[in-house]
């Protein structure tokens, strides 16, 4: 004892400085890269605040500006969600310490421990609040960049030069293209020079790498071609997958020989200072080259117009094939054009003068493609043998080819008038949509025709005995019939279609709105930005934690999916209860384990139980007023199941409807009747109004028989009679015996009242009639008339209602 007490001692005195040494480690685990961070931040900041002071004269230079003001805000972002929770572990252990109490004096170990812990709270708050700060002034700047690069875009479209019509125009070009020229030519000497150093055998090796390419590309594009026709199962996936071949061979191909080039020049030396840059990225815009054409002919398919996916007539396809080379190559000049002028420093005139020729050439290319199809429309609109398979126009094709018309000729104008810039850019922009949409509806048709022929049903009878035998295999394995495994596949198709095709449109947006706005990188970083979450309200919704509590929610779901059938279909039947509670437990824990797996969702995104439970109580009111039928039907199913008035299988008359009670569910009763039809019973029913129950009590049924026979029959020959024809039937049971009762005797004859019992009240009704054609055959044949007592009438009268009840009109409900 004495040892422990000393322990305890040491414990006491010791545990103040273990936790001042778990304060200061804290302190110190604080990385200094979040000052780093956010010193970077800041430096990046100013700096953009400087540019604004004195905006550049291109609007595309204030673009990787914004960009570094956007990854500074992220840089703060992500040091305030790193201080955050630091600062409340601080907070929280403040306020375990609690509230210093006025006129007592402190502990001198908790004291320095308060202390400790004030100032590193206090240094927290401070880092917490400049990265705030910060994230803050990073929006404000990018949003000023924003609009100034806006400002700046529009006054550039706006701007007029000198008409290339007119002579001012080459008179300047005249003055200025001489020193352009020398420019030029020192850097094509540079070029020849790299070249040169390279060596033959250099140049000779990739003469060779070239040629092995081109032969690379012929042979790759049969070898694919012969793929999907004979490994792709037939559809639009084969054609899909042969038009994003058509894209990428080309565009591999292009970049590699470029590639191959470039390699060819730096392989001894370098390049030069000022050529590097251009020629390292030259091999990226000759593989977009190669792309462009790729697409324009997967889209055409000239060769081959049954594998075509756009429905566009052969005619126009052969029209435009040269149509995709050109846009091409003028693309790649216009990128070279620009690239050359800005490196070699070239006067205004002469940047003006290579953008203005190459958007006309570019311009007319398109109005000359626009103008071959819309003639070649006409003329097979105009010969009766062609204008039956020319396929209608629809007026989204229409309206689209008016505009295009409508840029093409604005910009030729604009370019003719001196608005270059303009014109340039409504050039630029409609060869730019062309690509972008053109890839979108590829990409679209592939994501749709992937998940249609991986889920979606087979369409060749080969393929459908297949996908049939697989169908039924993984039905068996998930217990699941096959017509509802394969409809599941088929929403799952669809589902995911409708997705991918809906990221493609985004993506294509994205990209169309580029110029005009933000570009790709920038939205992917606002995107970035949105991994801290957005509030809404109280709430702090985070991607990450909706992501969390969807998985939870799919878990949870299969979970309680697979014991409920556990339930059903194992362990309930192994118990005493009745096929209706059997159901009403399974249906009960079915709804108990979804409401659990949406609770433990809401709790996944951040909202508690407590908000739940303040919403349920909210709902309450709902439910006092407008859901008072619902639950009173839910009461009413969980009554029944407990008082078991009825149960599956009994047969109930209830308000004009009668027949077999197939299932209780929580809301309502589902009641078979005689002609397989089924009603819908609201559970409240049973409870408040009267409900017969025929096979409640009893399950036995009845059949009753009066036979009136005259007064000379022999009594005893009769009642024999009837009790053979009981005992011959397989149904009447012979526990309860069957049983003749005389049951009248009057001046016109006697009445006998002969009475069996069967397994069911349902079966009595067919008894009963086949019981009587054997009474009347005996009795015809032992030459034993019937007759009409005076007493019958009266009997049937007051056995009327008894006899409706065990003799139906209508045949029982099937069992």
């Amino acid at each position: 004892m004495k040892h422990l007490a000393r322990l305890g001692r040491l414990g006491v005195a010791v545990l103040p400085s273990l936790l001042l040494a778990l304060v200061a480690m804290s302190a110190q685990a604080q990385p200094d890269s979040t000052d780093t961070s956010l010193d970077a931040a800041r430096a990046q900041i100013d700096q953009a605040r400087k540019v604004l002071d004195k905006p550049p004269k291109e609007a595309a230079d204030l673009l990787p500006l914004r960009a570094g003001v956007l990854a500074a805000g992220t840089q703060a972002d992500a040091a305030a969600a790193l201080l955050e929770p630091q600062l409340a572990s601080v907070q929280a252990r403040l306020a375990e310490l609690g509230p210093v109490t006025a006129g007592q004096a402190e502990a001198p170990d908790v004291a320095v421990l308060r202390a400790q812990l004030n100032k590193v709270r206090a240094e927290l708050d401070a880092q917490f609040k400049r990265a705030k700060l910060l994230s803050v002034e990073s929006e404000q700047t990018a949003g000023e960049i924003s609009a100034l690069r806006r400002s700046e875009f529009q006054a550039r479209l706006g701007e007029r030069t000198s008409s290339i019509l007119s002579s001012l125009f080459w008179a300047e070009l005249r003055m200025e293209i001489p020193g352009d020229l020398l420019r030029v030519r020192r850097q094509a000497d540079a070029l020849a020079a790299a070249a040169r150093a390279s060596g033959t055998a250099v140049w000779i090796s990739v003469g060779l790498v070239l040629m092995v390419l081109l032969g690379l590309y012929a042979w790759a594009g049969r070898v694919l071609l012969r793929l999907t026709t004979t490994r792709v199962p037939p559809g639009r996936l084969r054609r899909s997958l042969h038009a994003w071949t058509r894209v990428l061979l080309p565009a591999v191909t292009a970049g590699l020989m470029a590639e191959a080039v470039y390699l060819g020049l730096v392989w001894v030396a370098p390049l030069p200072e000022s050529l590097a840059p251009v020629m390292g990225r030259l091999a990226g815009v000759i593989c977009f080259g190669g792309y462009v054409v790729g697409l324009g002919h997967a889209l055409l398919l000239p060769a081959r117009s049954s594998w075509r996916l756009l429905p566009l007539p052969d005619v126009v396809a052969l029209k435009l094939r040269w149509l995709p080379a050109v846009l091409a190559l003028l693309m790649v000049l216009t990128w070279a054009l620009m690239q050359l002028t800005a490196q070699i420093n070239a006067s205004l005139v002469t940047t003006v003068a290579a953008d203005c020729i190459v958007a006309l050439v570019m311009g007319l290319a398109m109005g000359l493609g626009l103008l071959l199809a819309d003639v070649a429309r006409r003329r097979a609109l105009r010969d009766p043998g062609t204008a039956a398979n020319w396929p209608p126009s629809p007026l989204w094709l229409t309206t689209v080819f008016g505009l295009a018309c409508l840029g093409v000729s604005g910009s030729l104008m604009a370019l003719l008038l001196g608005y270059v810039a303009l014109g340039s850019f409504v050039v630029h922009q409609m060869a730019w949509m062309a690509v972008v949409l053109g890839s979108a509806y590829l990409l679209a048709v592939l994501i749709d025709d992937g998940f249609m022929a991986l889920l979606g049903p087979k369409t060749s009878p080969a393929s459908a005995a297949s996908d049939a035998s697989a169908t039924a295999d993984a039905a068996a394995a998930a217990d699941m019939p096959a017509s509802r495994f394969l409809k599941v596949r088929a929403q799952a198709a669809v589902l995911l279609s409708g997705v991918g095709r809906l990221l493609v449109v985004a993506l294509a947006l994205m990209l169309l709105l580029a110029p005009f706005g933000e570009g790709p990188s920038e939205l992917f970083e606002r995107a970035d930005k949105l991994q801290q979450g957005v509030s809404v309200g109280a709430f702090q919704i985070v991607p990450a934690a909706v992501l969390q509590a969807v998985l939870v929610i799919i878990l949870c779901l299969v979970v309680v999916r697979i014991v409920r059938r556990w339930l059903k279909e194992d362990f309930l039947p192994t118990t005493s209860l009745d096929a209706g509670m059997q159901v009403w437990t399974s249906t009960l824990f079915a709804y108990a384990g979804n409401l659990l797996a949406l609770s433990l969702g809401l709790a996944a995104v951040g909202i508690g139980l407590e908000r739940i439970a303040w919403v349920a109580s909210a709902l309450s009111v709902g439910i006092g007023f407008g859901l008072q039928a619902v639950v009173q039907n839910f009461v009413s199913g969980i009554i029944m199941l407990a008082e078991k008035p009825v149960k599956v299988g009994d047969w109930v008359s209830l308000g004009g409807i009668e027949g077999d009670i197939r299932r209780i569910n929580v809301r309502a009763t589902e009641i078979q009747m005689g002609d397989r039809s089924t009603v819908i019973v609201p559970n409240s029913e049973f409870i408040t109004k009267t409900v017969r129950n025929v096979t409640h009590a009893n399950p036995l049924g009845l059949v009753k028989i009066l036979l009136p026979v005259p007064l000379n029959a022999d009594a005893d020959q009769v009642r024999s009679l009837i009790l053979e024809l009981f005992a011959a039937h397989a149904d009447v049971l012979k526990v309860p015996e069957p049983s003749v009762q005389l049951d009248a005797i009057d001046s016109a004859g006697m009445v006998f009242n002969a009475t069996a019992f069967v397994n069911s009240p349902r079966m009595a009704y067919g008894v009963r009639s086949a019981l009587l054609f054997d009474v009347l055959r005996r009795l015809r044949e032992a030459d034993i008339s019937l007759v009409k007592p005076a007493g019958l009438v009266l009997r049937e009268t007051q056995d009327k209602a008894q006899d409706k009840a065990l003799e139906p009109a209508l045949p029982p409900p099937l069992a």
